[in-house]
């Protein structure tokens, strides 16, 4: 299923091929993002509509800018816009690729923050409560 979405006068595509599978694999303007459900009630059964509509999300308050990012450090970066939930590494801490980094909550869905490689946790530049968007810095790792 393939859907075009505008947030803050910013549009997405998003494409989701199984809404069974958990945690569900979305691609969001061709990056994945792993989605987690708050229920288990979601149907995949086929709806028809007459065209994807456009969203229009409440005004958000301006984004703070990040830090600049080390020379050499790697980045996780926000792949959707969100609320940070929970952050489950410290600075300091030593991380392996695809372990749980945060959780971004967006349009009510939980989402998994991964590593993308081995590490140590540099700096955490969010906190919980936190609204970030798109691409905003969330956590530096390095070697």
């Amino acid at each position: 299923m393939k859907i075009q979405v505008q947030i803050e006068n910013q549009n997405y595509e998003v494409e989701i091929e199984d809404l069974n599978a958990r945690p569900i694999l979305a691609k969001v303007n061709g990056e994945i993002v792993e989605v987690m459900p708050e229920t288990s009630n979601v149907s995949a059964a086929p709806v028809a509509a007459p065209k994807p509509a456009s969203v229009q999300a409440p005004a958000a308050p301006q984004p703070v800018s990040a830090p600049t990012p080390t020379a050499g450090a790697n980045v996780v970066l926000a792949p959707i816009p969100g609320v940070i939930e929970e952050i489950k590494v410290r600075e300091g801490d030593s991380v392996k690729s695809g372990q749980e980094l945060l959780i971004l909550e967006a349009m009510k869905m939980k989402n998994s923050i991964r590593a993308t490689r081995d590490g140590k946790v540099a700096r955490v530049l969010v906190s919980v409560g936190q609204q970030v968007p798109h691409n905003q810095l969330l956590i530096e790792i390095t070697d």
